[in-house]
C-alpha cells in the first residue's frame, strides 16, 4: 500500500496502489494451485522454475491468450468482461469473497475518478444502539469495516472486557497487540488470520480510507505477525462460526456468532454470540450477566450517607 499515506495524494495515478494489490493478488493466488490441482499434465522430465500455475497455464485455463492475462496481472484492467473474470476466477479456484474482491481491485484499477474520502468517524443510529441495548441476553456488537467496535450493548462489553482494556479508541478487532489477545481468544492464530483476511477486502473497496490504512501502517510496523499475513493477500467473509474465548471471570466459552449488515450504513455490521442451551457455555454466560449486572449495581449505590465526620 505504498503512497496511500501521503495527505494530498499528489498528482500520482490513483490506479497504480490498485494495479499492484492486482499483481500481488493473482501473483499470490496462482502460486497456491499446483498443475495437478488444475488439471493440467505434468510430464516428468519437465522442470518448473514455480510451484504453482503458470502465467500462460492460467491463461489457458481462463480460455483467453497468454499475453492478455499477463498484461492484467500487472494491472492492466481497462476494459475487463465478465466472462474474463469468471474464466480468471475458475482457473485460480477463487471463492466467493476471493472473486468479489478481485472485482473490487478490477474496478478500482479502471477508474479516474478522485479518491473517496470516508467521514472522520462512524457513529451508531440512536435506533440501533437501542436494538442494541434491548438483547439483554445476547452479547451484541457493532462493527466498522475495519473491525472497530462502534458500539456494544451491556454483555457485550462484559464479554469482551479485555479488549476493552486496551486504552486506545474505539476498540479494534484486528489490533492484536493488546497482551491479554493470546489468552482471551483460545483459537488466537485463526483469530489471527480472519482478521487480517477480512482487512483484505475492506482494503480493496477503498484503498485510501486514511483510518484504514492508519491501522495497516501501525500493525505492519509493531506486529510481524501481521505483516506475514498481510503478505500472504488472503481474503474472507467472515459471518458465521464459533468463537472460543477464555474470560478472566468465568472462563471458556465456545459461542456461535453471527453476523448482519445494518440497514442505512453497508459499512456496518451487527455481530451477534449466543451459546447452546444447555451448555456449560451458557451457565458462564449467565454467571457473566449476573456478574456484570451486580458490579453495576454497586459502583451506582450511594455512599452511606449516615457516617459522619470525627
Amino acid at each position: 500500500m505504498a503512497g496511500r499515506n501521503d495527505p494530498q495524494g499528489g498528482n500520482r495515478d490513483i490506479r497504480e496502489d490498485f494495479r499492484a494489490e492486482i499483481r500481488e493478488f493473482l501473483g499470490t493466488r496462482r502460486a497456491r494451485v499446483t498443475p495437478e490441482q488444475a488439471g493440467l499434465p505434468v510430464y516428468g522430465g519437465e522442470r518448473r522454475r514455480v510451484t504453482g500455475l503458470r502465467r500462460e497455464e492460467v491463461a489457458l485455463l481462463a480460455g483467453i491468450s497468454s499475453e492478455y492475462y499477463t498484461r492484467l496481472e500487472r494491472g492492466n484492467a481497462t476494459g475487463v468482461s465478465e466472462n474474463v473474470i469468471e474464466g480468471i476466477a475458475q482457473a485460480l479456484q477463487l471463492d466467493e469473497a476471493e472473486r468479489i474482491h478481485l472485482n473490487d481491485l478490477l474496478r478500482g484499477a479502471g477508474t479516474t475518478r478522485p479518491p473517496r474520502r470516508r467521514p472522520a468517524q462512524q457513529r451508531v443510529r440512536p435506533a440501533v444502539q437501542r436494538v442494541l441495548d434491548s438483547m439483554a441476553g445476547t452479547p451484541a456488537f457493532i462493527l466498522s469495516g475495519r473491525g472497530d467496535i462502534l458500539a456494544a450493548n451491556h454483555l457485550g462489553r462484559a464479554l469482551f472486557s479485555p479488549v476493552y482494556a486496551d486504552p486506545v479508541r474505539p476498540p479494534n478487532n484486528a489490533r492484536f497487540l493488546n497482551p491479554h489477545a493470546t489468552e482471551f481468544f483460545r483459537d488466537w492464530n485463526q483469530v489471527a488470520n480472519d482478521a487480517v483476511a477480512m482487512l483484505r477486502p475492506e482494503a480493496g473497496r477503498d484503498l485510501y480510507d486514511r483510518r484504514l490504512t492508519d491501522l495497516i501502517g501501525e500493525l505492519s510496523t509493531r506486529s510481524e505477525e501481521f505483516r506475514r499475513r498481510w503478505a500472504a493477500h488472503n481474503v474472507r467473509i467472515h459471518t458465521t462460526g464459533v468463537k472460543l474465548l477464555h474470560h478472566p471471570v468465568v472462563g471458556d466459552l465456545d459461542l456461535p456468532f453471527e453476523s448482519f449488515p445494518v440497514g442505512g450504513d453497508p459499512s456496518q455490521v451487527l455481530l451477534t454470540y449466543t451459546a447452546e442451551p444447555p451448555s456449560p457455555s451458557q451457565d458462564a454466560l449467565n454467571l457473566l450477566a449476573w456478574a456484570a449486572t451486580n458490579d453495576d449495581n454497586e459502583r451506582s449505590t450511594p455512599a452511606d450517607s449516615s457516617a459522619t465526620a470525627d
